[in-house]
């Protein structure tokens, strides 16, 4: 075959350095050839196991399909008509699962098996020749050796007969495995061509078998049978469009008429209680175990009264509400009016100490837990004492944050939390790390220390204690931005940065031990209501279950950073050592240029001093060859010179 590059076979025995780098060429593209085949083998795979997945999906349609009419839904009822189309269309699936089979079993044949055997078995074969021809040559490189260093004064017949002979037989081995694993590669040059075409040719065939499998079972019935079933689709969807139009329109009615009747404690002059009711239904709030709540002044009216008719078994006569009527209305003239319900719910009210919003609160009690009060003597050590806390997001335009440096042109600036600002380069953008998240803010409080989690555990009990005591509610819902520099607190409707927390700065992070929607973070910053000292703040936030992932965001946040600053520490001291060596190289050159010269110097002195020779009237220097060379030799050449004069 043309174009086909082959080892010569011829030259095993010479085993020539040529013919070792040619043999060098072709185990370089018998290694490409593998990898190549490898990943080529492993997408035939994917598509062999996907039409398998198919198939046997199919196969499952088909049969819950089959089992509709088994089916007993609460508010279907029997659909005959549904359950005929839908036999209709399992029929039809299941050919089609059929199909799906034949062609994952094609694939199976034509596709996986030629590649699976070149894999196997081929690429296999010159590995296994690979290793058994190194060996054959390593082999024949130490008899060799052995052959070198026999001695030639003293010969040993023995010794010189067994490593002949050993000579003899790994060069016999060598020559045998090189021809064979020659012949394993030219044929492999074939080969490859074969184990690529073949599985891609038994592919389509698979296809197009398949294809035309599914235009035979496409007829003219089951393609009007499709055409009905579609348009009694598009005539269901009209009547649901119709339907959802009319309940849209009775929702926007009820929703007008209900307006007044949202208020928790509508008003009775408008709408009077109804004493006369046998029957109610709703909610009543169990508070502790013999309290009974009603929403408002109006639902408790009623419930009392329906409860006494009940009680009275007006309900079991005919006229029930008539009867109750006259019973009530003899009840009011009998007896003292009471109490009205306000006055009765303002004397049932506990008596709550006032106290200003900011203050610090020492409630033990925490939300969802019931712990023991902690003594002074550990709140004092946690919490700087007479500490305001703080309920609400003071906005950067207003105000400044206490420990939050403010630059140029950050307060009310929109940020894009994603890092995509529209024209200028965001300070955010070159992070590698952007998680947002949705939290709330439910306050924050100085502290005094930033070494335990336990900080964090005590702000979250102290801020919900005050935040139950004085009715605060009301929460500030911000995205949390986590990024490898900062934390944000910004807006979601302006996408303006509300407060942002460096990275560095943040001490300790933690999530609630119980309530994993609280989580917490101590910020150290540079001054607060002592200027001359740093201080430590803790912002407590409530998420959507979250806690724990914002505080593998932040930790990840600060390993990155960490990682690189140590990166940044690590590529400054390596271009101060090459700066070192550098300057250590220039003064070793100029050191021997300096040696140089001065050798150069002595050499020039050396010559010069030499005695001269007479000829008629004048004197000249003369330097024969060999005083020229003692020169250069030394002491130990003129000796040389010397003796052999």
């Amino acid at each position: 075959m043309p174009g086909i590059d082959k080892l010569p076979i011829e030259e095993t025995l010479e085993d020539s350095p040529q013919t070792r780098s040619l043999l060098g060429v072709f185990e370089e593209d018998a290694a490409a050839i593998s990898s190549y085949v490898n990943q080529l083998y492993r997408a035939m795979h994917r598509i062999y196991d996907a039409q398998n997945e198919l198939s046997a999906a199919t196969h499952l349609t088909s049969k819950l399909l089959k089992e509709y009419e088994k089916q007993r839904f609460p508010l279907g009822g029997d659909d005959e008509v549904m359950s005929c189309t839908l036999q209709q269309f399992a029929k039809v699936i299941d050919e089609l699962s059929s199909c799906h089979a034949v062609l994952s079993t094609q694939l199976a044949d034509a596709m996986m098996f030629p590649i699976t055997q070149f894999k196997e078995r081929d690429l296999k074969e010159i590995l296994t020749l690979k290793e058994v021809f190194q060996i054959a040559s390593n082999d024949h490189d130490a008899a060799i050796n052995r052959y070198s260093r026999l001695s030639k004064r003293r010969e040993n017949e023995k010794v010189k007969f067994e490593v002949v002979e050993d000579v003899y037989t790994s060069r016999k081995k060598q020559h045998q495995t090189m021809m064979h694993y020659f012949c394993a590669l030219n044929t492999l040059q074939y080969k490859k061509k074969i184990s690529m075409l073949e599985p891609l040719l038994g592919y389509m065939q698979a296809q197009i078998s398949f294809f035309k499998m599914g235009s035979e079972n496409l007829t003219e019935h089951l393609e009007e049978f499709l055409t009905n079933i579609g348009t009694s689709v598009q005539n269901v969807r009209r009547e649901m469009e119709s339907e959802v139009e009319t309940m849209q329109q009775t929702i926007e009615d009820l929703e007008v008429a209900s307006d007044p009747l949202y208020l928790p404690d509508p008003d009775t002059t408008k709408f009077p209680v109804h004493r006369n009711l046998t029957r109610k239904a709703g909610y009543l709030n169990a508070r502790k175990s013999s309290i009974l709540q009603a929403e408002s002044k109006k639902d408790s009216e009623e419930w009392i009264c329906t409860i006494n008719n009940i009680s009275k078994q007006i309900y079991l006569s005919e006229n029930a509400e008539e009867i109750a009527a006259r019973v009530n209305q003899s009840a009011l003239e009998a007896v003292t009016p009471s109490p009205s319900f306000q006055q009765r719910h303002e004397s049932m009210r506990p008596t709550i100490q006032s106290r200003p919003p900011t203050a610090r609160t020492s409630s033990s009690g925490s939300l969802g837990s019931e712990s023991a009060p902690l003594s002074t003597l550990s709140l004092d050590s946690l919490v700087a004492p007479d500490t305001p806390i703080q309920f609400d997001i003071i906005s950067p335009v207003s105000e400044d944050q206490p420990g939050q440096a403010k630059t140029s042109g950050q307060s009310g600036r929109r940020t894009n939390p994603f890092g995509e600002s529209g024209g200028s380069k965001s300070e955010t953008e070159d992070s590698i790390l952007h998680q947002l998240f949705i939290v709330r803010f439910l306050g924050s409080m100085e502290v005094k220390y930033d070494e335990t989690p336990d900080v964090v555990y005590e702000t979250m009990r102290q801020i919900l204690a005050a935040r139950a005591i004085h009715n605060i509610f009301r929460m500030t819902e911000s995205h949390l931005l986590v990024t490898c520099d900062c934390l944000k607190l910004i807006d979601p409707q302006t996408q303006v940065t509300r407060l942002r927390f460096p990275l560095p700065n943040i001490a300790l992070y933690a999530t609630h031990q119980e309530n994993k929607r609280l989580f917490g973070f101590v910020l150290r910053t540079s001054g607060g209501r002592a200027e001359s000292r740093p201080t430590s703040v803790c912002y407590i936030f409530e998420s959507n279950n979250e806690g724990e992932k914002i505080c593998d965001s932040v930790g990840l946040a600060k390993q990155i950073a960490l990682h690189a600053e140590l990166g940044r520490r690590a590529s400054e001291k390596q271009k101060e050592i090459e700066r070192v060596k550098e300057k250590q190289q220039k003064e070793l050159s100029k050191q021997k240029q300096i040696e140089k010269d001065l050798e150069e110097q002595s050499r020039l002195i050396a010559a010069s001093s030499r005695p001269t020779q007479s000829s008629g009237e004048g004197q000249f220097v003369v330097l024969s060859s060999s005083q020229s060379e003692d020169s250069d030799l030394g002491e130990e050449g003129k000796k040389k010179r010397e003796s052999e004069a």
